[in-house]
């Protein structure tokens, strides 16, 4: 997949686990994209997503050290962000507030979750 609409654009990464926040970073920055973060509480998060100008796409871990993510993902979707959730949690677990938002079962691959974040902030098809 061509990851061009990924430059210049602002990533929230949101991962408690740090070997796979600073990888997620390191692949963002690898494709041009700008990364905000990591943030590894939910505390951090809510205070990212208050960030002007608001990020253009999140990619949130839902379980931060105990603490679900969706107060902060709650504020994103309320901001227009897009967010791509990362999980090893089944589907039912995500608030029905988020079920348009795309999610990746954990472990998954780097090139997994730069594919989905590209589609994901591609423009709309006419």
């Amino acid at each position: 997949m061509n990851y061009e609409m990924l430059v210049g654009k602002r990533v929230l990464v949101v991962e408690d686990e740090y070997l796979i926040a600073e990888d997620v970073r390191t692949a963002l920055t690898m494709v041009g994209a700008e990364v905000v973060g990591p943030c590894a509480t939910v505390a951090a998060a809510i205070q990212a997503s208050a960030l002007a100008p608001a990020p253009d796409a999140a990619v949130l871990d839902i379980n931060l050290a105990g603490e679900r993510v969706f107060p902060a993902a709650a504020r994103l979707v309320d901001r227009g962000v897009p967010c791509l959730f990362t999980t090893g949690y089944d589907d039912i677990a995500i608030p029905e507030l988020f079920a348009h938002c795309p999610r990746l079962r954990k472990p998954a691959g780097l090139r997994a979750m730069l594919d989905a974040l590209a589609t994901l902030v591609a423009p709309a098809a006419p």
